[in-house]
């Protein structure tokens, strides 16, 4: 396909043709030549992909013509949106699902990040024909791919990945999982323009609170690699990053990687796995030490994974009391009653191993001392 054959496609779609900031063309154009080039899909696995970007491409021109009809939306504020991220497979799941447990609080929903338009009310963010489809997909991919659902699981109407607000700019880490595929990870890490797609972020937030509103509280592991642009476009953002050792994130991120390539691909090399996700990690590292160089230590809220693990309501009652921010009985409860309702483990027991991905404990925890020291990140020794 070409950009233009995606435009055309969700135009038929639509019937609509705004896609706004034409700026994000240019990682769709790089994406689509990575996928002709380098993505080695299987003959589905393509269909399905090059799919997914008339449906990310349709997404955005439904949301830029909802805020034509009604450009008010655009002058509604997002005060002091809490932001959780870290490495992933750092405890950024459970303290998402934890704190949207909050009545106050909003996230961006899983079904939401597939059919947005019309913003929901209240009355839809958990039931109606677009949640229930959604759960009806859900537990399809359950019954399909288990091995997924014991690695990460979502309910239809849980908290995503803010990611999925920036798919539709063609500028997100969800195509890399998808598909080993360099020319657009250099253009991703290296070379792109991150703000055009946080602005698209921020407008995608403003349609949804339309009817629904609350205290946006979102997750991305990805954000380290362009915290500079969040806090362009979300000045008073409340940042929050996870720690853990990374030999575990690398093993565990390794099998989530090689599971969701494979549904698209026959021929997933699990050594470039290994070396991509520890070069990715690098960058993450350093660009999130040097946003705290710029703007303060404190800049951003740290957190264990191994306290998470211990003591998950008591650290994020800690996220509160960092911001000076009320922990309310209700609050307490609804995660109390979260807690109850997902033990861990509940959709299978994850199982990994780094040297499956060309790795060893000793290895990483070489590369990555002076993280560990400088984080008094917990770690296991090598056997």
């Amino acid at each position: 396909m070409t950009v233009e054959e995606v435009i055309e496609a969700a135009r038929a779609q639509t019937g609509l043709t705004e896609i706004g900031d034409p700026a994000i063309l240019e990682g769709l154009e790089i994406l689509l030549k990575s996928y002709a080039d380098e993505a080695k899909y299987t003959e589905r696995g393509s269909q399905m992909a090059h799919a997914d970007l008339v449906k990310w491409m349709a997404i955005r021109m439904k949301i830029e013509d909802w805020l034509k009809q009604h450009p008010d939306l655009l002058d509604q504020p997002i005060e002091k949106p809490l932001f959780v991220f870290g490495l992933p497979r750092t405890g950024t799941t459970l303290v998402i699902n934890l704190l949207a447990s909050g009545p106050a609080r909003r996230s961006f929903l899983r079904w939401e990040s597939h059919d947005p338009v019309p913003p929901p009310r209240p009355d839809e963010l958990h039931a109606g024909p677009r949640w229930q489809k959604m759960d009806e997909q859900t537990n399809i991919a359950l019954q399909y791919m288990p091995q997924i659902a014991a690695i990460h699981f979502e309910e239809a109407d849980s908290p995503t990945e803010c990611q999925f607000l920036m798919t539709p700019s063609f500028c997100s880490q969800v195509y890399e999982s998808q598909a080993d595929i360099p020319e657009y990870r250099e253009w991703f890490l290296q070379k792109a323009d991150y703000l055009p797609a946080f602005r698209f972020h921020k407008r995608y937030l403003q349609m949804l609170q339309a009817n629904a509103g609350g205290r946006w509280t979102l997750k991305n592991p990805w954000h380290p690699l362009y915290l500079p642009a969040l806090k362009e476009v979300y000045p008073d953002a409340q940042l929050v990053m996870t720690h853990r050792d990374p030999a575990d994130v690398l093993g565990s991120i390794g099998s989530l990687i090689e599971n969701v390539r494979k549904i698209y691909s026959d021929d997933v090399d699990l050594e470039t796995i290994g070396q991509q996700f520890v070069e990715t990690f690098q960058i993450m590292i350093e660009r999130q030490d040097a946003f705290r160089a710029q703007h303060g230590q404190d800049a951003i809220y740290d957190m264990q994974y191994a306290d998470v693990m211990k003591d998950p309501i008591g650290q994020v009652r800690s996220i509160y009391d960092h911001f000076g921010e009320p922990f309310t009985a209700e609050a307490e409860a609804a995660m109390h009653a979260y807690m109850d309702a997902n033990p861990k483990g509940k959709h299978g027991k994850h199982e990994y191993s780094l040297e499956r991905y060309g790795l060893t404990r000793e290895g990483v925890h070489k590369t990555f001392g002076d993280y560990i020291e400088r984080y008094r990140i917990p770690v296991k020794a090598a056997t």
